[in-house]
């Protein structure tokens, strides 16, 4: 993974562990980019995401595998904004329960029994992982100061 830039006062990976949404970029079969937020799991060099195999993320992953995945964190109460892009390359992989689970307490808590009854029991033959390898990184932080007071933020 090559890291073309990083102005984050933090480690890349540090940011990326924490659980924040994820912008899927994908080409469709016509040649259109398409963009999915998602959740996502940092783990071996990789980001993973739960795919649903009735999603059309996953064909257009399969079709053209180059995948750009954009990862921001932003509060305008406080003025950060942090952002992690990666481009690499996408595929799809088998159902792990163990990725899943670690992926889901990340979202959810790890008290399972307190978890959305959707994210219990994730079918194997429905669900995939999609894993994105990434090829290089641009990681930044431009964070200002803000001007919205506490009540505009809302």
């Amino acid at each position: 993974m090559e890291i073309v830039e990083n102005s984050l006062e933090v480690p890349i990976d540090e940011f990326l562990d924490r659980p924040l949404f994820c912008f899927l970029g994908t080409v469709s079969t016509a040649g259109d980019p398409r963009v999915s937020p998602l959740w996502y799991l940092w783990e071996a060099g990789a980001a993973w995401i739960i795919a649903d195999t009735e999603q059309t993320y996953l064909d257009r992953v399969e079709r053209h595998p180059a995948v750009a995945l954009a990862v921001v964190d932003f509060s305008p109460r406080t003025g950060r904004v942090q952002h992690v892009g990666l481009r690499g390359r996408g595929s799809v992989e088998p159902f792990d329960p163990g990725r899943a689970r670690r992926l889901l307490a990340r979202y959810l808590g790890a008290d399972r029994s307190a978890w959305d009854d959707r994210f219990e029991g994730l079918d194997p033959d429905r669900w995939r992982l999609l894993r994105i390898d990434p090829g290089t990184v641009v990681a930044r932080d431009q964070s200002f100061v803000p001007s919205l007071g506490v009540d505009d933020a809302a």
